[in-house]
């Protein structure tokens, strides 16, 4: 199978395809990975380093806004996973038109060019802040979309679109919403990285508000293990949640990170919470797991102590995109 990653050199893309390359993936099995990425400030070449000269694998540094070229990598795969797109909502706070240009256009671009080219898949990864935020209890997949930053609104639209063009042309499209990810790669305006990286230099660290916004946290591989089940055993058109099942507050995670730094409270700061900062977000991740078999197979424990141990052993990586080599002065729930 010809797969094309868009985003493949961000955080999650570039962990799909290190793994994908190297046959991790039992039942997609691909002849060809074509990864296409603008290379932004979040895209980086050297998270593929370690399968850059594989034989399958084909880089491709483009814009998924260009018709053109969407279209003659379309033509060229059967399999389109799609990863491609802006995710820092406090950037899209300050700035949503990178937002929309990606996230709505970037998708309605590739998924018109897989519809004319006949691409026999497509797997559109989103996320769980398409819904907004829930008090208690856990959003099923047929939850009304009801997103509160301009991020999560452009990701809401363009699983709209996606399903649209398989409800309107039969396009077999399928989606996976996630909770938050974490794991090696990461880039570092994201809270876990950041805070690991600040607390390495020993720099304090930004915490929201109270610290009482809880997030569901789910490794970067599981996640990837669970798009390609999707990929290869997903039904076309559904919606499938893919959730961690580690629930904690910002506040408990920081707690966590102190710990595994070497750390105390002391380094911790208090700034003012963010505009319209989700307070919980919980997914019900019981489809994936009645209808493909998926379980999270790494648990939070270990996984939180290897990803701090994997930037402790990395600085190399993470101190070129921190600027001036001091921290962000914000940090999110994302």
């Amino acid at each position: 199978m010809r797969v094309l990653v868009t985003g493949g050199a961000g955080f999650i893309g570039s962990a799909f395809v290190r793994q994908l390359v190297r046959g991790a993936y039992p039942g997609l099995s691909a002849s060809r990975v074509t990864v296409l990425d603008l290379l932004t400030y979040a895209g980086n070449l050297a998270n593929l380093a370690e399968v850059a000269h594989h034989p399958r694998l084909r880089f491709v540094r483009g814009d998924i806004c260009d018709v053109d070229l969407a279209a003659a990598l379309a033509r060229d795969a059967d399999l389109v996973v799609h990863f491609a797109a802006e995710s820092h909502v406090d950037r899209s706070i300050a700035d949503s038109r990178d937002f929309v240009r990606t996230n709505v256009q970037g998708t309605q671009v590739l998924l018109d060019a897989a519809l004319a080219a006949g691409t026999r898949r497509f797997v559109h990864v989103s996320t769980d802040e398409v819904y907004g935020s829930i008090e208690r209890g856990s959003w099923a997949e047929d939850q009304p979309l009801a997103p509160n930053s301009p991020y999560a609104a452009a990701k809401a639209a363009s699983d709209l679109l996606a399903l649209a063009h398989h409800r309107t042309h039969g396009l077999d499209v399928r989606i996976t919403r996630c909770s938050n990810n974490y794991g090696p790669y990461q880039h570092p305006e994201k809270v876990l990285p950041l805070f690991v990286s600040n607390l390495l230099d020993g720099l304090p660290v930004p915490l929201y508000g109270d610290g009482g916004n809880v997030r569901e946290w789910l490794h970067v591989d599981d996640h990837c293990r669970a798009i390609a089940l999707v990929a290869t055993s997903g039904r076309p058109g559904r919606v499938y949640h893919v959730g961690g099942g580690a629930e904690l507050s910002n506040r408990r995670l920081t707690e966590r990170l102190l710990d595994l730094c070497g750390a105390d409270a002391s380094a911790v700061r208090r700034v003012a919470d963010r505009k319209g900062h989700d307070r919980r977000y919980s997914l019900d991740s019981s489809r994936i797991t009645r209808e493909l078999g998926f379980v999270p197979r790494v648990p939070f424990e270990r996984g939180l102590a290897e990803t701090v141990a994997w930037y402790r052993e990395n600085r190399a990586w993470w101190e070129p995109l921190k600027p001036g080599g001091r921290a962000r002065a914000l940090a999110t729930g994302r």
